[in-house]
């Protein structure tokens, strides 16, 4: 459920017109629903509720807008994040460090000294090498890095190829068969308190077969860790529930998907760690953008609006579906690919799709677009960066302002060779 619904014939966010918005705010604009948020974020504690003791980080990379982040921290939410920049905008949002996951393969020395000196509460490990530095400058400094070794289960998530993250051959955690030793080198360095297993197998999971395969294998390590002596008290089960992007489409619900983690779990006694990201997010947002020319094609029209593939990513890179719908519908229907003004023939969110009729001028949204959308926004073809507004019930504000190209060109140089 989300809190866009139409009103005397127009698209509402909660109690405010899109029409207002794209008036005061202009377009494209990403539009956050506050009330969905908040919905969405107890809607997956609730799911929960038979799982004892659990921790929930939302994953900051699908939506890391501040005043979101503060909305989740508001919810009780820690975060999930991969980066030094995500870690830095879950502080200023006031999530408190203990409640902070480190995930992601890449993290540099510099980022794990980052949130060594913050005291976050765990690190997620993806290779051995990573402990060994981690363990190093944690000694170095008089303390203890509370962590998890991150384990890959060869577990096809059943997910498009580009967003799969626990398959062998993906670049995510240690093979499960080598995780034993591992664990056992790591644990036994000072510097580090090795508590528990971590595993992510992927994003928008349609099913809930290869998470329950996924969390059984690790339930056997566990269990195989305990016998070799290791205290575990913490299992970091990820996130990667699917949400709806089509009409009619249906995908487990959190009470669903906590039923089987309840289930597979029973008798583990340890915190159990998730992670959400896009069940928190992505029904939260859509993308408002504006009709710019109804282009005749050969087969069908061209609907051209002044979104483009920088502004929404995703039908781009993973050939996404996002329901696109008028903010004004008259109840007529067209045949059309829909377009963006990128110079690039990627940039299509849709081909011959049955839409709402719309003509030159008229406000449409991408919906499903509060997850993976601003955060993957760039300024290709020297586009203004979208802004992003969040609504709460009948007031809006502007939570992150349209960067013009002016600006960014503003922090480019000329080297002192090449000015006249």
């Amino acid at each position: 459920m989300d809190h866009f619904a139409l009103r005397d014939g127009a698209l509402f966010c909660e109690g405010v017109s899109l029409e207002t918005i794209a008036a005061e705010v202009g377009s494209p604009v990403y539009v956050y629903s506050s009330a969905t948020f908040e919905r969405h974020a107890q809607v997956f504690r609730d799911g929960l509720k038979d799982c004892g003791r659990i921790h929930l980080a939302y994953a900051i990379k699908a939506n890391p807008n501040r005043a979101v982040l503060r909305l989740l921290a508001n919810q009780g939410y820690g975060a999930d994040v991969v980066s030094g920049g995500e870690l830095s905008r879950a502080l200023s949002a006031g999530m408190a460090p203990a409640d902070i996951v480190f995930s992601g393969v890449g993290k540099t020395r510099g980022e794990l000294t980052q949130a060594l000196s913050v005291g976050i509460g765990q690190f997620n490990l993806e290779l051995e090498e990573e402990g060994e530095v981690l363990a190093a400058i944690a000694h170095a400094q008089g303390l203890t890095a509370q962590a998890t070794l991150r384990v890959n289960p060869d577990v096809d998530a059943g997910t498009h190829a580009k967003i799969s993250t626990g398959k062998a051959e993906n670049k995510f955690g240690v093979p499960i068969d080598q995780a034993p030793a591992i664990f056992a080198r790591l644990a036994a360095r000072p510097g580090i308190n090795l508590r528990g297993v971590a595993i992510h197998i992927g994003s928008q999971l349609s099913t809930l077969a290869p998470l329950e395969a996924a969390f059984t294998r690790i339930g056997q390590l566990v269990a195989d860790l305990r016998a070799a002596g290791h205290p575990i008290d913490r299992v970091d089960l990820g996130g990667g529930l699917g949400v709806p992007y089509r009409p009619g489409e249906v995908t487990p619900s959190p009470a669903e998907f906590g039923a089987m983690v309840a289930r597979v779990t029973r008798g583990w006694d340890v915190e159990l760690m998730f992670e959400p990201g896009r069940v928190i997010a992505g029904n939260a947002g859509v993308l408002l953008t504006r009709v710019i020319w109804v282009k005749p094609g050969v087969t069908h029209p061209y609907v051209i609006v002044d979104a483009a593939m920088n502004d929404l990513a995703r039908p781009a890179l993973y050939d996404a579906y996002h329901d696109f719908v008028a903010v004004r519908p008259t109840g007529e229907r067209m045949i059309a690919n829909i377009a963006g003004p990128v110079c690039e023939s990627g940039d299509t969110f849709a081909m011959g799709r049955d839409i709402d009729r719309v003509v030159s001028g008229d406000l449409a949204v991408f919906r499903t677009a509060g997850a993976y959308g601003a955060t993957m926004a760039s300024t290709y073809n020297s586009r203004a960066l979208v802004p992003e507004v969040l609504v709460h019930g009948d007031k809006y504000a502007v939570v992150a302002d349209r960067i013009a190209a002016e600006t960014i060109l503003a922090a480019e140089r000329l080297p002192d060779w090449l000015t006249p």
